[in-house]
């Protein structure tokens, strides 16, 4: 999965003000839908709201991973949010929540979106990767330390699986 082909430098937003979860998820999908100019924000947010009550989309160490699935995609499409101050996301650690990645998914998702998923939030709990995201003081610098991390990250296995 190449990270730069479900976000662009325009679904990102560095030092956002949200008052609650519910208003990060509000602001999140008004950026999800960027992406996809048949989708209305309104319907996205209601999803995204419908995932939460399945339960916490939370990674805890300040990180949440929203996502939801989408009638009429046939690709994953993201977005990610840098807060300015952090909000309950109802962690399961406790944690206020700061850095929100957010995700759109086809409704009959596979095994190839599932990989893409799994990725993403394995990158998440990355310490070195939120340290940067959080030293981030613009949109483009926070998109620029996602998507240079994920480079590293492909680099890095295809090191271990060559046997570098």
């Amino acid at each position: 999965m190449l990270l730069e082909e479900i976000i662009r430098p325009d679904s990102v937003l560095c030092n956002a003000q949200a008052r609650s979860k519910k208003h990060c998820l509000e602001i999140l999908s008004e950026l999800l839908v960027r992406q996809v100019e048949h989708l209305a924000a309104d319907d996205i947010f209601e999803r995204l709201i419908e995932r939460e009550r399945l339960g916490c989309t939370s990674l805890d160490k300040g990180v949440a991973f929203p996502h939801c699935r989408v009638e009429g995609l046939d690709t994953n499409v993201a977005a990610l949010i840098k807060l300015s101050e952090p909000v309950d996301f109802d962690s399961a650690d406790g944690e206020l929540v700061d850095i929100v990645f957010g995700m759109m998914v086809p409704t009959d998702i596979n095994e190839s979106h599932q990989a893409n998923i799994r990725s993403i939030a394995d990158l998440l709990g990355d310490a070195e990767l939120r340290q940067r995201m959080r030293a981030a003081n613009s949109s483009r610098e926070l998109y620029d330390s996602l998507i240079d991390s994920s480079v590293a990250t492909v680099v890095m296995d295809l090191k271990v699986a060559d046997g570098s």
